[in-house]
């Protein structure tokens, strides 16, 4: 368990992981050694996992953005779980309860990117795509409950 500090930390983190200790501790009223002490302890703990930058795939010429759910065909399922591994256009991928047994976050450049990307899929199992319009939400800081 994290006390209330611990939390407000780790929500200054999730908005930007860049901002100094210093800046934290203003924020959560530590002094910058005691917010890096903190930090330390919950990414030694496992609370803290890493940090990443947040790319836009759009600029990167990625025009489509899709989810795309996948019903394994019977003994397919250990193989793709290798094999989605390589796929670059993969962002996220879950294995999951229901008919289907993954959901994948994908990015492509085009509709053709697309269509090849399934024919690549088709081979483990029935697809369904869903082609993503806008984000309503951006992926929010982890909130302590109660």
């Amino acid at each position: 368990m994290i006390d209330v500090i611990s939390w407000q930390i780790l929500d200054c983190l999730q908005k930007n992981a860049r901002q100094s200790f210093a800046e934290i501790g203003r924020k959560v009223g530590l002094t910058s050694p005691a917010v890096a002490e903190r930090v330390k302890k919950m990414e030694d703990s496992g609370i803290i996992k890493g940090y990443k930058a947040q790319v836009s795939y759009h600029k990167t010429g990625h025009q489509l953005k899709a989810v795309i759910t996948l019903r394994a065909f019977m003994g397919r399922l250990k193989p793709f779980l290798e094999k989605v591994k390589e796929f670059k256009e993969v962002i996220n991928c879950y294995r999951i309860t229901g008919n289907e047994n993954i959901i994948m976050e994908v990015v492509l450049y085009d509709q053709s990117h697309l269509e090849e990307f399934i024919d690549k899929l088709i081979t483990y199992g029935e697809t369904k795509t869903h082609i993503i319009l806008s984000n309503v939400i951006e992926q929010g800081p982890v909130k302590r409950r109660g």
